[in-house]
């Protein structure tokens, strides 16, 4: 059965989705000896290279949740040299992509796979994944969930309402827990800044039925069988 080009190269570890698009567009990729285009679809009797490396075989689908510290960045290559998520993973025998991101300073639940498919699976929005965070904030006010749950716009896409439980204030300081099922770069900071409120901690505890749980901060497991059945389901 054939597949698309990119699917097979996430398949055999050699990277994500989006960072074998780039292999190809880079003419890095040939297939039976010619240079792959975008597109390009592939079967099994089909030889692909990579820098004229034949791929390895398909790795069995590895499912992992992180907890990400602050202080790590998601992106696998970083100008700046600073800490990716990968070098947390300490015993984990094939190479995994983070699913989506979490930016430097934030923490808590991150997916890492080798499955391309489950991946935008969980991120596409058509899904309604709820992605759930704990924020603290400053600058609370009594009206401010309200706020939070007005339409919003960001990069010029109306976001989908979200999800506000106050956990609990002090003054001008409080707690609030954020449902969305989006992921917009910084979406729950901009969120919070449009409403008037500064983020000092952001948490994700919650990606649907995956939960943090327990981890604490740079460990990580692999998920439990109903776990990856949930996300194998995931339309």
């Amino acid at each position: 059965m054939e597949e698309r080009l990119q699917k097979r190269l996430s398949a055999c570890g050699v990277a994500s989705r989006r960072q074998a698009e780039a292999l190809i567009a880079q003419g890095r990729v040939l297939v039976n000896g010619r240079p792959a285009a975008l597109g390009d679809r592939v079967g099994p009797e089909d030889v692909v290279l990579v820098d004229g490396v034949p791929l390895p075989p398909p790795a069995a689908p590895v499912y992992i949740m992180l907890y990400k510290p602050r202080g790590y960045v998601t992106t696998l290559r970083d100008e700046q040299g600073r800490r990716d998520v990968t070098q947390l993973l300490t015993g984990c025998p094939v190479r995994v992509y983070p699913v989506g991101r979490l930016d430097l300073n934030s923490e808590g639940l991150l997916l890492l796979t080798n499955d391309g498919a489950a991946a935008n699976r969980l991120m596409h929005p058509s899904g309604r994944v709820e992605k759930v965070y704990l924020a603290w904030v400053t600058g609370y006010r009594p009206d401010a969930e309200a706020a939070l749950r007005r339409p919003m716009e960001l990069d010029g896409v109306r976001l989908q309402p979200a999800r506000v439980v106050l956990r609990r204030a002090e003054g001008q300081q409080a707690l609030l827990e954020i449902g969305i099922c989006e992921g917009r770069n910084r979406q729950v900071r901009r969120m919070c800044e449009a409403a008037g409120l500064h983020v000092t901690r952001l948490k994700r505890i919650a990606e649907g039925a995956l939960r943090l749980g327990a981890l604490k901060p740079g460990q990580w497991r692999y998920l439990s069988g109903e776990e990856t059945a949930y996300l194998q389901s995931l339309r």
